[in-house]
């Protein structure tokens, strides 16, 4: 299956599959132009690459191609006004899901099994589960995020999305250097605590279910969701990224991004003050609840893959409630596909661990992937 134009944004001459990794152009690539999904970068050539591209080049991969993305990585359903919306390869006439869609939609359509992505509310996760593959968001800061242009830069992270949880270990070895895989000889080793099936529609929540049956001894725990106050420090840190662009160049971003723009510089101080205690706050009572568990589980996104007509606005809240609290906290998640629902849609599941433990999130992923 070959990805339609609107996934990729720039590629280089052809590289060996085995060895390509699709690159999310809001990676800086040297000698390859970068768009961070605007318009306004259009013709922009970085002059050195992230560090994660460096580091993948000294592990001996090859840049792909850059993939398509919302626009400044600020949006869950890759629809971008300027260089297309991304398609979903494995359901058509589905959202591909965003930010990082287009590596989502290159890995699922097999033209690379491996990618890079960002996430910052939950652009490596919701594409992963809307397409069909893994995507993995690390602790926060174990990825190098140099060299990418930020959305949040609190709540940013660079990690891995792949065909398999194989192919996310292996994108983690390069990218850490040093970094300590260690598989597990079954998930019986483990305490594994389930949380918010009861958000997720009932389509979804049958399937994520289904595979949480498969986990020994699971109990269900009770995580909260972050006050949605918490979110004025997200929009304030989107406002200063865009302070020296917006609002002069305002006519030059696309709509779907612009209104997110205009309600960020609305944020007042006193709202950044409360979010940043209500996050300090959120991040001490979920540490306290996850207790003596070893991981938890939850589904990853709670609605099946929307039409791709549909209106991100309407969409967003729905699609990053169950991904964006991840991301507050910081802790590593992986989204694993959880089956078709009875619509014939994806689901997915998100295993997710305490701060640094990566690795064993990686490994029981690695179990509960494996056929059964």
């Amino acid at each position: 299956m070959k990805a339609p134009d609107s996934v990729w944004l720039a590629r280089p001459e052809a590289v060996p599959k085995a060895r390509a990794v699709a690159v999310k152009d809001l990676l800086d690539t040297a000698d390859l132009v970068t768009t961070y999904g605007s318009i306004m970068f259009a013709g922009h050539v970085p002059a050195k690459n992230a560090v994660v591209v460096d580091l993948l080049e000294a592990a001996g991969y090859a840049v792909a191609g850059k993939t398509n993305l919302h626009e400044f990585a600020y949006g869950i359903s890759s629809q971008n006004e300027h260089f297309g919306t991304v398609p979903n390869p494995r359901f058509p006439g589905r959202l591909a899901g965003g930010s990082s869609g287009g590596s989502a939609a290159a890995i699922a359509s097999g033209e690379v099994e491996l990618a890079l992505g960002t996430d910052s509310g939950g652009s490596i996760r919701i594409p992963a589960a809307w397409c069909g593959i893994v995507g993995f968001k690390p602790t926060f800061n174990l990825v190098d995020a140099t060299g990418c242009f930020p959305l949040a830069p609190s709540y940013d992270h660079v990690g891995p999305m792949a065909a398999s949880v194989d192919g996310c270990v292996e994108l983690m070895r390069a990218l850490v250097p040093g970094f300590a895989f260690a598989p597990l000889d079954s998930l019986e080793e483990l305490e594994i605590g389930v949380t918010w099936l009861d958000e997720a529609e009932e389509p979804v929540r049958a399937c994520v279910a289904n595979v949480a049956d498969r986990l020994p001894d699971c109990r269900k725990v009770e995580l909260p969701l972050p006050d949605p106050a918490e979110n004025a420090l997200f929009m304030r840190e989107v406002a200063d990224v865009h302070r020296g662009l917006f609002p002069e160049r305002a006519d030059e971003y696309g709509e779907s991004i612009r209104w997110k723009l205009e309600r960020c510089f609305e944020v007042t101080d006193g709202e950044v003050a409360t979010a940043e205690r209500l996050r300090a706050e959120y991040r001490e009572r979920c540490d306290e609840l996850f207790g003596d568990f070893d991981l938890l589980a939850a589904p990853a996104v709670a609605i099946e893959p929307p039409p791709a007509h549909a209106d991100e606005r309407e969409l967003r809240g729905r699609v990053t409630r169950l991904t964006y609290p991840i991301d507050v906290l910081g802790w590593p998640s992986l989204a694993l596909p959880a089956g078709l629902t009875e619509n014939g849609l994806p689901a997915s599941i998100q295993l997710i661990g305490r701060p640094g433990d990566d690795s064993l999130v990686l490994a029981a992923g690695a179990l509960l992937a494996s056929p059964v």
